[in-house]
């Protein structure tokens, strides 16, 4: 990668600068006078480049708008596929080698010193993700850079940090004595607990952490073997060449305003003796908001029964759908699809979460806590027989797994109370193809893709109660087994990349 940009640049941009960082003036000369070589370093250390080109990708989905800052030659930039991108470096020779490969109407190059504040205000944003690969040690005040990001945001931006880890610092030092590679300028090699708190006070909060490649040479079979699998496991992922972290913008204070409109998504098979509770108990919600039953083709007379209940509540905005197809997921989908209101919530017809706690739920995202809000029934003891002990310890034991695969903490990954905004959810569904209609629950398809697109999960403890009519239609032996393949399936797709 290039260094980043030069602040003299500024000036070509129509800002004022008061003098030259000496210090930045050094990595401009080291990344212009070393620029062919550097380019046929880059290839002749591909593996390397061409595997963090791929972990990024997967972190970053395609079509979205991108501001790289130390964007060399573009290679990255344009392998990330964005919309929309401006790359900024401080090497003349690099954004002439960018212009002339990748530089389009919609994909521009700039000559300056990304880490000048003056430099950033110059740029047009906002973007969707703001990129700094092994950039943050050459910037001159990292927290500065950050704080100048600000305007460039918006609310589901997501700031991309990645960069050398410490315990690697002697042996690539050794490697540019050895002549293996070039000498760099003066860097500050700053640790990711120090990157964390200085995206802290410069008002971002990190979402996810990420660690990557163990053996950045070739070696045939070992390299993808344990870059792959072995470098990810617990314990061995801290010895990793590379750390990464995903920040979004921290929240705002949280004032006084409307509280969005909501669909409260109600799957329902076989769920007749539940209903009339349900609806009595259902909270008032803003205006704009409805209840959504979608009825799954039921043995029993729940559709009669919700039929019976809409026509008695004409005050109530309850609506009905027949599910077309088969299986929670489904169902989830299907109602997702026919929402009308700003936020999108499942609710369980068996009521094992009340319906008092939806509102719970929507005010952790109206006050921006969190974008993917999950319900959790494992803080608090559970009311009778509501979950056996097997399923208890099992989902204990999913929840380790899950907040291991998605770099945060998860609880209870089954838990049927789950909120979003539906502008996030239909991004979800956007980017579904990267994991394929694979769920039969609903619950992983959103956690999965909440992941993918870096949203930042929160966990809202429930009372979890026992239910009242009828039997599960999870199959504790079958659906376990499902889980377990659905959890290397996301291993494969999210961890092992």
């Amino acid at each position: 990668m290039g260094g980043p940009g030069l602040g003299s640049q500024a000036r070509s941009l129509g800002v004022r600068v008061a003098r030259e960082d000496p210090l930045v003036e050094e990595v401009r000369r080291f990344y212009e006078e070393h620029h062919d070589g550097i380019e046929r370093a880059r290839h002749a250390r591909r593996y390397f480049y061409g595997t963090l080109t791929h972990v990024l990708q997967t972190r970053i989905p395609p079509g979205q708008s991108i501001l790289d800052i130390g964007c060399g030659s573009g290679h990255l930039l344009a392998a990330l596929r964005p919309s929309r991108a401006v790359g900024i470096d401080l090497s003349a020779p690099a954004v002439a080698a960018a212009r002339a490969s990748y530089g389009s109407d919609t994909v521009k190059f700039v000559r300056g010193d990304g880490g000048d504040p003056e430099v950033l205000a110059a740029v047009a944003g906002p973007f969707d993700v703001v990129l700094m690969v092994n950039v943050v040690t050459h910037l001159t005040d990292v927290q500065a850079t950050l704080e100048a990001l600000r305007p460039l945001c918006h609310a589901r931006t997501r700031i991309v940090v990645y960069s050398y880890s410490r315990l690697w610092q002697p042996l690539l030092r050794l490697a540019e004595v050895t002549g293996l590679k070039y000498r760099q300028p003066p860097e500050a090699w700053l640790p990711p607990e120090e990157v964390r708190n200085m995206l802290a006070l410069a008002d971002f909060e990190t979402v996810r952490t990420d660690a990557q490649i163990m053996v950045p040479a070739h070696v045939p079979l070992l390299s993808d073997f344990v870059n792959r699998w072995l470098g990810h496991l617990p314990g061995v992922a801290q010895l990793s060449l590379m750390y990464g972290l995903i920040a979004r913008p921290a929240p705002a204070p949280a004032r006084a305003a409307a509280t969005p409109s909501v669909t409260v998504m109600i799957p329902c098979r076989n769920e007749s003796g539940h209903i009339r509770e349900l609806v009595a108990r259902l909270p008032e919600l803003p205006a704009g908001s409805e209840f959504l039953f979608v009825e799954g083709h039921s043995t029993d007379d729940t559709e009669a029964v919700i039929r019976q209940v809409i026509a008695e509540h004409p005050q109530h905005p309850l609506r009905l759908l027949k599910q077309p197809g088969r299986g929670k997921g489904d169902a989830v989908r299907f109602g997702f699809a026919q929402a009308r209101a700003e936020v999108v919530l499942i609710l369980d017809s068996d009521m094992g979460v009340a319906p008092e706690d939806v509102p719970k739920f929507v005010q952790a995202l109206a006050r921006g806590k969190g974008e993917m809000i999950n319900g959790s029934r494992l803080v608090y003891p559970m009311e009778g027989r509501a979950m056996r002990f097997l399923n208890l310890i099992a989902n204990k034991l999913f929840a380790l797994v899950f907040s291991w695969l998605l770099g945060q903490q998860v609880r209870d990954t089954l838990c049927g109370t789950k909120a979003l905004y539906r502008a996030d959810y239909e991004r979800i569904a956007a980017n579904r193809s990267f994991f394929g209609d694979f769920d039969p629950f609903g619950d992983f398809d959103l956690l999965f893709g909440a992941s993918r697109l870096n949203l930042r999960i929160v966990d809202v403890a429930v009372r979890y109660h026992e239910r009242r009519y009828g039997e599960t239609n999870i199959s504790r032996f079958r659906h376990g087994w499902l889980l377990l393949r659905m959890s290397a399936f996301a291993a494969r797709k999210l961890k092992f990349i």
